[in-house]
């Protein structure tokens, strides 16, 4: 694997702290600005709802230039807006530096898939996606702790400075190693936007959206899960949401691994694995050595999904894959924010704090569904080999080649039904 690849990762990670990092902050946040818990978790929302438009915004905006310039350029809005977050004055404004710094989320990740995949051989593509999004996971066991203790011992300040000198290294490793990648000759916005008419790039966003949102319907709520129904002590879930990460480590490599040799049964595994898991982590959540089993399945059964559906946007919007790879990075937020959503509904229900598990689990059963109408429509698609129009197999999309028309001395004599 290319160096290039370090440097995307070194981003990744820094994007991958930010993003998660404020949620062990919002108590310190909310105290020195003198505002509610709640309201702090706006910074939250806030970031979501900047990823999800940020990313086709930002790509569509940066159709312009090389891909490389657009990363540098993604790299500095990120380093400016943790550093407006960093020195913030009021929450009004730390609110803005946390939603600039989440326009450079989505088109980081959509363009430095394609910059990933082009840097390699075809049959690569899906472990060089990988490789970028091991930043991300390794945020979760490395950057999120790291950064909590910062910001809860020498003050949360400290913390969003130390994102933005993250993102200096990154910015620094994309000018130095990333090759000067020019866009496609060619296509232009019309092209990228009509990569949506695919069928299976829509369908694979849709797999996006409720996978991710089956992991996060039940990591959403894992504190209070964790300490009111299995037991554990407050200080506790820290390290469970490292083990969480160290799943989401172990799943991005084994869907890395996997995806360029056997994507679809890969798909299928993973969200079939994960529907049962979820639907267990209901009872599960009794007993502490199951509920941390089932923290790391969940993070790494919902992970090793990135790479393939990744990949398949790229391979399915051919020609003109960036947009459609950043609005799929969107599509793991608009998971995020749905499933938080279902399952906030049905403990406000009265159904407990286990009861997001059954939302998880059947927003992944959704998209195992999904998974089977895509690989069954690709099956209808598949073009016909030579084997199959010479051996005019039963498996072939069209009939096998006619026989030679007989000569006149061989003409049999007509028929008469």
């Amino acid at each position: 694997m290319p160096l290039a690849l370090l440097a995307l990762a070194i981003g990744a990670f820094g994007i991958g702290t930010t993003e998660f990092v404020i949620m062990g902050l919002l108590p310190d946040v909310a105290a020195d600005f003198g505002v509610s818990v709640p309201t702090a978790g706006f910074l939250v929302t806030g970031y979501a709802l900047g990823v999800m438009f940020g990313a086709p915004l930002m790509t569509v905006l940066g159709t312009k230039i090389s891909r490389k310039n657009m990363l540098m350029l993604l790299m500095g809005l990120f380093i400016v807006g943790n550093v407006v977050s960093a020195v913030a004055p009021s929450f009004s404004v730390m609110l803005i530096g946390r939603v600039v710094a989440s326009l450079a989320h989505g088109a980081f990740f959509g363009i430095g898939s394609v910059v990933a995949a082009e840097l390699v051989a075809p049959e690569k593509k899906a472990g060089a996606i990988s490789m970028m999004f091991t930043g991300l996971t390794v945020a979760n066991v490395v950057g999120v702790p790291l950064g909590t203790f910062v910001g809860q011992s020498a003050g949360w300040r400290v913390t969003f400075f130390l994102v933005a000198a993250l993102g200096l290294l990154g910015l620094l490793g994309i000018a130095k190693l990333v090759p000067d990648v020019p866009k496609a000759q060619g296509v232009r916005l019309r092209h990228e936007v009509a990569a949506f008419k695919n069928v299976q790039v829509l369908l694979a966003m849709a797999m996006t959206v409720l996978g991710f949102g089956g992991v996060f319907a039940a990591i959403t709520y894992i504190a209070p899960m964790m300490t009111d129904v299995t037991g554990y002590a407050q200080s506790s879930v820290t390290w469970l949401l490292v083990l969480f990460g160290l799943g989401m480590v172990t799943g991005n490599l084994i869907g890395g691994r996997f995806a360029d040799r056997k994507l679809m049964p890969l798909l299928f595994t993973a969200l079939g694995g994960l529907a049962v898991v979820l639907a267990l982590f209901t009872v599960g959540a009794q007993n502490k050595v199951t509920a941390a089993v089932a923290v790391f399945l969940i993070g790494a059964l919902g992970f090793a999904t990135v790479p393939p559906l990744q990949k398949r946007v790229l391979d399915h919007a051919h020609g003109a894959p960036t947009l459609a790879s950043a609005v799929n990075i969107g599509a793991f937020n608009l998971g995020n924010a749905l499933s938080a959503w279902l399952g906030g509904i049905v403990i406000a229900a009265g159904f407990g704090y286990t009861s997001p598990n059954w939302v998880g689990a059947s927003l992944a059963v959704g998209a195992l569904l999904l998974a089977v109408v895509s690989s069954l429509l690709e099956r209808r698609e598949r073009p016909v080999t030579a084997s199959d129009v010479v051996a005019g197999s039963p498996g072939s999309t069209a009939p096998a080649a006619p026989p030679a028309r007989p000569t006149p001395a061989q003409q049999p004599a007509p028929a008469h039904h």
